[in-house]
């Protein structure tokens, strides 16, 4: 429920402690249990969804290791039982699903479980509490909501003319030797800021995730229960659907989207961390390393919303094809009843009228209204063919196949990976030019479609170039391509396991 404008009442509270899952975790008797676990689970390596068997043995080997501390009668249940509480909607402290083309069950945790889990993590005693940048970062917001907000041409002018000056004099102050320079409690202060930030922006996602699904459920609610003519129920559903996408946070999250998909956009962010954690002034802040790599987390978060929102979409659209299918269906069933009921009035017909349909009536037409006949138009040639011309065909094209090596594109994507932590397919055809023309683009395509180190921007394009096989240039305008390396190296780890695993059962 959203928060009130006025102060908190107690109706409101006593509301929230019956129905709200976070607070049911809170005042729950294995709060320690549950928060302590899906923490480690969920959050610590930033997993947006873990598949039940793994889940399981993770939660088996932690209850084990509390059971040697707390006595072997702690936490009698087991793992599977203790998953399938807490997801149940009772608890609704995780989300359990099937994701498309598994038929293993998967769980996510939910909003509320995030909002618990932050909310337990402000209760430890932080060991550095700045203010300043906190301020500065409110004044700044504040500044861009007037000043974004100002519809008056001068007075914006006058302001970023007042902005020219003050870097003037920044400028002159540091060719004259006075170069400001944050003190290490600054430094420290915005860091700590920063981290808090990333973290809680990671869990924005989730609720952004289950935003959309809550707007697709009222949409399956509507159509279920639509009574008036079904080109007002297209309209509608159509419209909710735009309202998915063009709601503040379906706006505000393809801006964050096409932000951090540029490629100028994450190399700054990378140079920018690198700087950072180069500092010394910073300490033991800089001994979390996923942090450093937190950009590409909030990559893989954001393409997990972006492919919900498309399956919701396509799911929508599967419902609605289910119900014109039963539509069409419910009228042969009428029809069918209509021959029925016909037939047995054939050899015994009743008296008087059987059936009346109001506002049919036969067309007339008289044959003076037709238009006349109006022949073909005849085609003149202006170069008539030769009875003697032989047309010559090259056939030759239907029986030549291009076969692209696609272990020695892995093999060039590896190469650019290993120095750096992505490319793109545009950055990628330059040093490593196509060989094959477009056979050998379509494979880069099929490879970044099948493998997660792979995304597809489909909202940004680029332009591919290259010389085919008579000398001729060609290009093609394509959807931009990015290799990632974080994914890369996780794929290939798993390809080696299971290819060790593959060696050990043959031995």
């Amino acid at each position: 429920m959203p928060r009130p404008a006025t102060t908190l009442s107690y109706e409101d509270l006593l509301q929230l402690k019956r129905n709200h899952p976070a607070w049911r975790l809170l005042s729950a008797d294995h709060a320690p249990l549950v928060t302590a676990f899906l923490d480690r689970a969920f959050r610590e390596d930033n997993r947006r969804f873990l598949p039940e068997s793994d889940l399981v043995m993770r939660l088996d080997d932690f209850l084990y290791t509390l059971r040697q501390v707390e006595g072997p009668d702690a936490f009698p249940r087991d793992a599977a039982d203790y998953l399938t509480e807490w997801a149940h909607h009772d608890r609704g402290w995780l989300r359990k699903f099937y994701p498309p083309g598994s038929d293993e069950a998967h769980f996510d945790l939910t909003p509320a479980t995030e909002q618990a889990l932050q909310w337990v993590d402000s209760l430890f005693e932080r060991s550095f509490v700045g203010t300043e940048s906190r301020l500065f970062t409110a004044l700044s917001l504040l500044r861009e909501i007037v000043h974004g907000a100002e519809e008056d041409a001068e007075a914006r002018i006058a302001r970023l003319q007042e902005e020219r000056r003050e870097l003037k004099r920044q400028i002159d102050r540091i060719r004259a030797g006075h170069i400001p320079v944050l003190d290490e409690r600054s430094l420290r202060e915005r860091f700590t800021n920063f981290s808090r930030t990333a973290r809680e922006l990671l869990s924005d996602f989730r609720a952004v995730e289950h935003n959309f699904r809550e707007l697709d459920r009222r949409v399956r609610e509507r159509i279920a229960g639509w009574s008036d003519d079904k080109s007002s129920l297209l309209r509608s559903v159509f419209g909710e659907h735009d309202a998915i996408t063009d709601s503040d946070e379906g706006r505000s999250f393809r801006a964050f989207w096409d932000f951090l998909m540029s490629p100028e956009s994450q190399e700054e962010l990378t140079a920018l961390l690198d700087q950072v954690y180069a500092l010394d002034a910073l300490g033991e802040l800089r001994d979390d390393p996923r942090l450093r790599r937190i950009h590409y987390d909030w990559m893989a978060a954001g393409e997990q919303t972006q492919r919900t929102v498309a399956r919701l979409s396509q799911q929508l659209r599967r419902f609605l094809d289910d119900q014109a299918f039963f539509e069409n269906k419910r009228i042969m069933q009428l029809l069918d009843s209509v021959t029925r009921h016909a037939l047995a009035l054939r050899e015994a017909p009743p008296a008087g009228t059987v059936f009346h349909v109001a506002g049919n009536r036969a067309g007339i037409h008289l044959p003076l209204e037709r238009p006349p006949y109006t022949g073909p138009a005849e085609v003149l040639l202006q170069i008539p063919p030769e009875d003697d011309q032989e047309i010559q065909i090259d056939t030759s094209a239907l029986f030549e196949q291009e076969i692209v090596d696609m272990e020695r594109l892995e093999d060039q994507i590896s190469r650019e990976l290993a120095a750096s932590d992505q490319i793109s397919l545009a950055a990628l055809t330059e040093r490593y030019p196509l060989q094959q023309g477009l056979a050998e683009l379509i494979a880069y395509f099929k490879l970044a479609s099948e493998y997660p180190w792979g995304v597809i921007d489909e909202e940004h394009h680029n332009t591919i170039h290259w010389i085919d096989g008579s000398g001729v240039p060609r290009r093609a305008r394509v959807p931009r391509v990015l290799f990632q390396r974080a994914h890369h190296d996780r794929d290939s780890h798993s390809a080696h396991k299971e290819q060790e695993n593959n060696h050990g059962d043959a031995e």
